[in-house]
């Protein structure tokens, strides 16, 4: 009774985003061809809406536009430095107009995970399909509008009132509350678990790092989580192996991955049959191969207030064929556990893909937290959050690094009090020589 309520009062409080839910859902019913078949429709006037709207896409699509025909492989691919030099080119002007109405844009910011932060404009109709999407991903897990869902979320911007998760008077109607984890000790870990023991939420959401924390204080002080959680998103960064059966072994439920960012949110989120679905009547996803890796390239078809085609995300990955047993019309993909300033290089030319170094540390329960720096090409930095390494373990990790990936690599074990994450409160496995670097130990 009590969640139908709250059900109801939401939906009166949100009808934008409830009508953008109700939309998704029906889309979702289609069969294949007719979904892909909207999506190509969506797509060309995303294309030349953005060519006679955007002074950006009106200089960089000219010759790539006849008579409103054209090849998606063969339009340009936007940059994020593009984005940040033509921002304000970026912005869409409304019909009859020369110039973009302001006044209802919001400027956001990405946490430059891949190296690269940067700004882009948003509205509250994004916002308000961005939270719809998000709500038909949760309800792959059997989850419905008026259940609990409580989120760990580590970027401060969006905890702070008025962001994405802040404290509002409609948080006791939307039954989501959100715990401000961009930094914590042990004993709020535990606080934490025991929170989620008395709030008996339906999903659980948040950083993969700060999930997988939460689930080994769990394990470690034998907590019984609540019969209520049915799921477990993780997103913002990208989750391994052994977080997800930390979790599903504290948690008692499925985990779900989920694929987006602030940019381009609801790109792909995983069903009840673990595969990865992309949300077509919201993305164009492609997979090319850049720099010999298979880039993910994304247009938004759903944004007229800041276009993005052909968007060089930065992530690795590719579209696979098939379709899945959960019955969903969406077609699926897979990520690479990689971004592109994750790669390893050596100075014979050699790269090394970072899952390699994720690899070396497994079964090494007693490691918190790790991260592998490379600073220049003969040298590799490993951060643990852990106890010292016995002589034996070091001479092994040494020996593989130098038989795998170059002969005179050296390597350097800092043991710290705690990794820094990056701006937005992601915690990076792998950082290649170049990226943006969170800090020296």
């Amino acid at each position: 009774m009590i969640t139908r309520l709250r059900h109801w009062l939401h939906r009166r409080r949100h009808p934008l985003r409830y009508a953008h839910l109700d939309a998704l859902l029906r889309t979702q019913s289609l069969k294949r061809e007719d979904l892909l078949a909207r999506q190509q429709r969506d797509l060309a006037d995303i294309v030349e809406f953005a060519a006679a709207h955007t002074p950006y896409y009106a200089e960089t699509l000219a010759l790539f536009l006849q008579d409103g025909r054209f090849d998606p492989g063969t339009l340009p691919i936007l940059k994020k430095d593009d984005v940040i030099r033509r921002l304000d080119d970026l912005l869409a002007r409304h019909p009859n107009q020369s110039q973009a109405d302001r006044s209802q844009a919001k400027i956001g910011h990405t946490g430059g995970s891949t190296g690269k932060p940067l700004a882009f404009w948003y509205d509250d109709a994004k916002h308000e399909l961005m939270r719809a999407g998000m709500m038909r991903s949760y309800m792959l897990s059997g989850w419905r509008p008026g259940q609990k869902i409580l989120n760990f979320w580590g970027a401060r911007q969006d905890v702070v009132p008025g962001g994405v998760f802040g404290a509002q008077l409609g948080d006791a109607i939307a039954a989501e509350h959100t715990i401000s984890a961009y930094e914590y000790t042990e004993a709020q870990l535990v606080e934490w678990a025991r929170f989620i023991q008395r709030y008996r939420p339906v999903l659980l959401q948040g950083y993969a790092s700060v999930l997988a924390e939460v689930a080994r204080a769990v394990i470690e002080n034998r907590l019984a989580m609540p019969k209520t959680l049915l799921g477990v998103y993780s997103t913002a960064e990208v989750l391994t192996e052994a977080q997800r059966q930390r979790m599903q072994q504290a948690f008692g439920c499925k985990v779900f991955n989920q694929y987006g960012s602030r940019e381009i949110p609801n790109i792909a989120c995983e069903c009840s049959h673990g595969r990865l679905h992309v949300f077509t009547d919201m993305v164009f996803l492609e997979s090319r191969k850049i720099d010999d890796e298979n880039r993910l390239l994304l247009t938004s078809i759903t944004n007229r207030l800041m276009p993005m085609i052909r968007y060089d995300i930065g992530d690795s990955g590719r579209l696979l064929d098939g379709e899945c047993d959960c019955g969903l019309p969406f077609p699926l993909m897979e990520m690479d556990l990689c971004r592109q300033n994750d790669l390893i290089r050596t100075s014979s030319g050699k790269t090394v893909h970072p899952s390699y170094f994720n690899r070396l540390l497994y079964g090494q329960t007693q490691i918190r937290q790790y991260q592998w720096v490379q600073r220049d090409l003969g040298q590799l930095e490993l951060n643990l959050v852990a106890p010292p390494l016995g002589r034996e373990t070091l001479a092994t990790l040494e020996a593989s690094i130098r038989r795998d990936v170059d002969a005179r690599m050296v390597l350097k074990v800092h043991h710290l009090d705690d990794i820094p994450r990056t701006v937005s409160g992601k915690h990076r496995f792998v950082i290649g020589l170049g990226a943006s670097q969170p800090g020296h130990p």
